[in-house]
């Protein structure tokens, strides 16, 4: 039987087909316009370039969709449902067409035997993952998740369809005369419970079947841009728009920005459409909060709930028009706390699985905060610094140099001396007293290597990745372009000019932030350089070491540049036995250092410093008694954190320069017991 052939309350069937399909496109039409208008009132950023690229990112990321198998069950349940989905909505629209033109010769999906089988098969798949889904929503769900009606009605229409799918097919099999067929099997096992059903009733309830699939995917797609599952529409776009498409997620630059974003945002229209795209996209799922280490530490701060808030603030105030009586969107919607509660670790943008970027939107709301003077003292006091001295210490710029006092040879100033190699050691391996001892004997392992090095000496500033970070954008460009010139000074010895940088942090602004490549200049960080020396033979390591030990792998090292192996290859060239932390590479913990924390004091409702959690989850592997840092930054924050947490005598915290000079220079070392 036809299924638009029929009468349906007094109604043909074509007629209410057209009906029900110009009422449902219309309405979702409408909002999807009203909710691009909001897109469109926002600042403006370039995500149009590079085409090819962006598609290949997208293509991977949407199609296969990794980052959701980090949670291994649920992750295939979600990519069973995506399938589902992309499936099912191809056959709606063939089965959609087929029905709104009648005389048009072509089949139904479901009468062409290789798409009736997939339907069936997929029915049952996305049944099965939907039990998954809610079985883990109702017994096991997960912090942070987001229980809500919405999600519930989505997850019971899509278990609709896909019941409609099957017991449509068992219902044309019993109508046809109770025939089984290999290219139905599951609407064959379903036909069985019906054998006593006469003909006529089966087809009746076959076509009850198709309008109750049509109705209920017309229903889904009215609902759909009004609820959670925005998401299914707009996250590819948000894929294929995503920053790490095409340049370093480490690069706070707003590409084609036709304004000044220095000031920051203080209202939704003064982010750009792509950071308000974010909100479209949120699956809810929680992943950003679950490895927030501000979060676990009890900061106010939950990264999904910044970029909801943000969506909700815009949807009340830009569609429904109620911007009198609406909160302020810094300050009240987002607060302060919330705002200077991030660590920038990327943790966040690492997990989400739909490429969300909540640190830049963060970034934003800190520059309107210090545009405002709405900082705390100890911000203030480091930013003045900054401005004054060059460093976050306070201290003269000639002192920057001081370290080299101490050792045996001269350090060449770069900007005389012609060098193979600048050594841009940063503020904490230049001042910090905790790290000048590992400093020199970072010196060392060049001097011993033959490698023709130098610095700035007083010419050397910070590099701003965190003053950056801490929201200071002006500041950041002064420190850049005073750096920039003391590095156009370097007088270089022969075409490979290099840069090497011990501090993760600076090696970022450096690579990422600076535009060095675009003038020649590789950036590396010690420990690739390190792996280099060691592999070419110019590092005679004359001792093996012994024992156990762990790794930590730095934020800005791992996650923000994607250098994993070099600091682990060193290890192993050591001859020490490396035993991975849970969490390694790039679900590394945050130290609770960046983003300007450091410079921060901790608040009263702190449960626990991400330090200490690290230190205790290095401190339970068995056999370990020592953490290898490749981080200025890392030595203070864990040595402090060592002390804090009683495991003195249990757990050591050294530089894997130091491990390197200790197979070079002295007898074999025990590193564990």
């Amino acid at each position: 039987m036809e299924p638009v052939k029929i009468n349906l309350f007094g109604v043909p069937g074509l007629a209410l087909l057209w009906a029900l399909t110009l009422i449902a496109f219309g309405v979702f039409g409408l909002r999807i316009w009203g909710l691009i208008g909001l897109l469109r009132q926002a600042r403006y950023e370039n995500r149009f370039d590079q085409f090819g690229r962006r598609l290949a990112h997208a293509a991977e990321h949407v199609l296969l969709q990794p980052r959701i198998f980090n949670e291994r069950a649920i992750g295939w349940a979600h990519f069973l449902i995506f399938w589902g989905f992309v499936l099912y909505t191809a056959c709606f629209n063939w089965s959609l067409i087929r029905g709104l033109f009648p005389f048009l010769p072509i089949p139904y999906p479901d009468e062409v035997k290789l798409v009736a089988l997939f339907l069936e098969i997929f029915a049952v798949l996305v049944l099965a993952a939907l039990a998954v889904a809610v079985a883990r929503r109702l017994f096991f769900p997960p912090p942070y998740l987001h229980l809500s009606l919405d999600a519930n009605i989505i997850l019971g229409l899509i278990g609709l369809l896909m019941l409609s799918t099957l017991f449509g097919s068992a219902f044309r099999l019993v109508g046809e005369g109770g025939h089984s067929s290999l290219w139905t099997p599951f609407g064959t096992l379903l036909a069985g419970v019906f054998p006593g059903m006469a003909p006529n009733a089966a087809r009746a309830w076959a076509t009850t079947m198709w309008w109750l699939h049509m109705v209920g995917v017309l229903a889904f797609l009215v609902y759909l841009p009004y609820s959670k599952h925005l998401h299914l529409l707009a996250s590819p776009f948000n894929v294929f728009f995503s920053q790490a498409a095409t340049r370093p997620v480490g690069d706070l630059t707003v590409s084609g920005a036709k304004d000044d974003l220095t000031e920051g945002a203080s209202k939704w229209q003064e982010l750009t459409w792509k950071q308000l795209l974010n909100g479209f996209s949120c699956a809810e799922c929680g992943r950003c909060d679950r490895a927030c280490p501000a979060t676990a530490s009890g900061h106010p701060l939950q990264p999904q709930q910044i970029i909801q808030k943000i969506k909700d603030h815009m949807v009340r105030t830009g569609l429904r028009r109620t911007d009198k009586s609406a909160p302020k969107l810094v300050g009240e919607v987002v607060t302060e706390k919330e705002a200077w509660a991030c660590l920038t670790c990327l943790s966040c943008m690492e997990q989400c699985p739909v490429w969300n970027e909540h640190v830049p939107v963060i970034v934003m709301f800190r520059r309107h905060l210090v545009s405002q003077g709405r900082v705390e003292r100890t911000i203030q006091e480091v930013l003045g610094n900054l401005q004054r001295y060059g460093n976050s210490f306070g201290k003269s710029d000639r002192m920057r140099a001081k370290w080299t006092q101490g050792l045996p040879f001269k350090v060449k100033d770069a900007r005389k001396e012609p060098v193979d190699v600048l050594w841009f050691t940063g503020d904490y391996a230049a001042y910090d007293p905790r790290m000048l001892e590992i400093t020199q004997t970072t010196a060392k392992l060049f001097a011993q290597a033959g490698l023709d090095f130098g610095i700035l000496y007083e010419a050397e500033r910070n590099t701003g990745n965190d003053v950056r970070r801490v929201g200071e954008e002006g500041l950041f460009e002064l420190l850049r372009d005073k750096n920039l010139d003391a590095i156009s000074k370097v007088q270089w010895k022969n075409g490979n000019r290099v840069i090497v940088t011990t501090d993760p942090h600076s090696y970022n602004a450096l690579k990422n932030e600076y535009g060095l490549a675009n003038e020649g200049i590789g950036v590396k960080h010690y420990t690739e350089l390190l792996d280099e020396l060691i592999s070419l033979g110019k590092l005679a390591l004359k001792k093996k070491l012994t024992g156990k030990v762990t790794y930590h792998d730095p934020c800005y090292l791992g996650r923000y540049n994607g250098v994993y192996e070099p600091p682990r290859k060193v290890i192993a060239a050591l001859g020490l036995e490396l035993v991975e932390m849970p969490r390694n590479r790039a679900i590394s913990y945050c130290c609770g250092a960046g983003g300007g924390r450091i410079w921060m004091e901790d608040t009263p409702d702190v449960k626990e410093r991400p330090a200490e959690n690290r230190i205790r989850e290095a401190a339970r592997l068995n056999g370990v008694q020592t953490l290898v840092v490749a981080c200025p930054k890392d030595i203070a924050m864990f040595r402090d954190a060592v002390k804090t947490t009683g495991l003195e005598g249990k757990i050591v915290v050294k530089d894997i320069a130091e491990l390197v000079a200790e197979a070079i220079e002295v007898a074999p070392v025990q590193v564990s017991g």
